[in-house]
């Protein structure tokens, strides 16, 4: 999935992508993923939360390529990479993939097999609305206040500003799931 993903990114990225570049990403993403949750299994046992991070930083890698892959496919169709309509973009590539992180990170990543619950997914938004906040602000911010070097391409650089806003979320989203989401039944916080 991430493969796929990753290719509107590429294709904004660089002019021209050869097949042995596409196919290469695509194969290497394939045999990172795998390793990186071996990790974590083979940590789990000397470092608590060790696999859970590293399930929550798979599903996070799979949550990255859908905001950057929705992204640079809503700028390849408008060709539009900055102003108003980026953070539009950028808005609905972050809503995609905090849906898609719901699923993952409750059923896999934390292993919850209840049903779903209001209270659950409210607590989830909750911390995915102030995720997607930071996300969002940060992106923007960079693509549409900070200078542009020269040097760099409009795509580039809102590709620039996404991981920006995508890294400043990140912790915040872990620590949220994991202890407000998740784990809420060790927690004394109620709605």
């Amino acid at each position: 999935m991430v493969g796929l993903l990753a290719q509107p990114i590429l294709h904004n990225l660089v002019v021209n992508p050869s097949g042995l570049a596409r196919a290469g990403l695509f194969v290497g993403v394939f045999a990172v993923a795998p390793t990186f949750i071996a990790v974590g299994l083979l940590l789990k046992h000397r470092f608590y939360g060790a696999y859970e991070f590293t399930k929550f930083g798979a599903v996070g890698t799979l949550n990255f390529f859908i905001d950057l892959g929705v992204l640079n496919l809503l700028i390849f169709l408008f060709g539009i990479s900055s102003g108003i309509f980026f953070s539009i973009f950028k808005t609905i590539s972050f809503t995609v993939e905090a849906g898609n992180s719901f699923l993952w990170n409750k059923y896999w990543t934390f292993n919850k097999r209840n049903s779903l619950s209001v209270r659950e997914m409210s607590r989830f938004y909750m911390v995915a609305a102030a995720g997607g906040v930071l996300n969002v602000t940060a992106a923007s911010f960079i693509v549409n206040f900070l200078a542009r070097p020269e040097n760099i391409s409009p795509n580039t650089w809102a590709n620039i500003g996404a991981l920006a806003g995508i890294f400043a979320a990140f912790l915040w989203n872990f620590i949220g799931y994991k202890k407000f989401v998740f784990g809420a039944k060790r927690l004394a916080i109620d709605l």
